[in-house]
């Protein structure tokens, strides 16, 4: 089967549709992070995105396994969370050695390195720890030259501009990835953002990148363009959204318990793609509005733009 793929600025290759074990919860500890995961491989999504804080680490490494397909084809993403559980209520978790043992809990649990690994956010404990998020940096980067973290990708989620910058003040690794809530409606917001990263060599990543259709109250107006352009291609509205994700130069991370909806998700590999014209039509249709779905992130100090949520009165 074909792989959609996106080079890196490290010269790695990243599949660039990738299945996320982390969907509400569901999945933390169970037998589904492992069923979904082997399915979402066996139909040819050879990208699996896990994390600290959604547990499902052990679940990615039994996949694998269980999946039967080698370890070294397979491309996983994990992300170190900015808070270490109960052990930061009295130490700093700037601190080299937590922020070490926590890496090393996850190494042991995905019983190998991981491709990417990511800071999960970057509000690093409470307000006092704020603005350490270079510390936080330097520490990943030194279990990189010690070895630790041997031929690791490095980079950060859910990171505002300002966060950016601070990390490339100090960076001796570039970061090669920014994963964001990533669909239309936050493009107007994005653009500035998604231009600044293009030029320091740092792709950008999607998660949520199905919202115009499974979270926007109405769909607004891109859902319309997605249905025209979807009879035209003999697909899912859903499959024209992650064309235009990863079109776009954006690897598409999602995620499904459905295996019929995971084979979709793979089968967007085979597609063809959409046309220039189509992609600016679905710009054009995002740009009308402004719809953050997870709005814990990217809100602080990061002014939305002056667009409605919807279209429709």
């Amino acid at each position: 089967m074909p792989m959609r793929t996106i080079k890196l600025s490290d010269g790695k290759v990243i599949p660039a549709l990738g299945w996320g074990n982390g969907s509400g919860g569901i999945m933390r500890n169970s037998d589904k992070a492992v069923d979904c995961g082997v399915t979402a491989l066996k139909a040819g999504i050879l990208h699996i995105d896990t994390a600290q804080y959604y547990e499902t680490e052990a679940e990615t490494a039994e996949a694998i396994v269980k999946s039967g397909i080698s370890r070294d084809k397979v491309w996983i993403t994990d992300k170190a969370r900015e808070i270490l559980a109960m052990k930061l209520t009295t130490v700093s978790q700037t601190e080299p050695g937590v922020i070490r043992e926590a890496v090393l809990e996850s190494l042991a649990k995905l019983d190998t390195r991981p491709d990417l690994l990511l800071i999960h956010n970057p509000f690093v404990g409470d307000a006092a720890n704020q603005g350490k998020i270079a510390e936080f940096w330097r520490i990943l980067e030194d279990m990189v030259f010690d070895g630790t973290l041997h031929n690791v990708s490095l980079g950060f989620s859910n990171f505002r501009p300002q966060d950016v910058k601070e990390v490339l003040k100090v960076a001796r690794i570039n970061p090669v990835v920014n994963q964001l809530e990533f669909h239309p409606y936050v493009l107007a917001q994005l653009e500035p953002l998604l231009e600044y990263q293009k030029k320091n060599g740092i792709t950008t990543e999607a998660y949520g990148p199905l919202t115009p259709l499974l979270r926007h109250p109405t769909g607004g107006p891109v859902k319309p363009v997605l249905e025209r352009i979807a009879r035209a291609h003999g697909c899912d509205p859903a499959s024209v959204l992650y064309l235009w994700t990863v079109q776009k130069g954006v690897v598409a991370v999602t995620t499904s318990t459905n295996p019929d909806n995971i084979k979709k998700i793979a089968d967007v590999n085979s597609l063809p793609d959409l046309t220039a014209d189509e992609i600016k039509q679905i710009d054009d249709a995002g740009k009308q509005v402004h719809f953050r779905y997870y709005k814990e992130h990217m809100t602080k100090d990061y002014p939305a733009p002056d667009l409605p949520e919807d279209t429709k009165q």
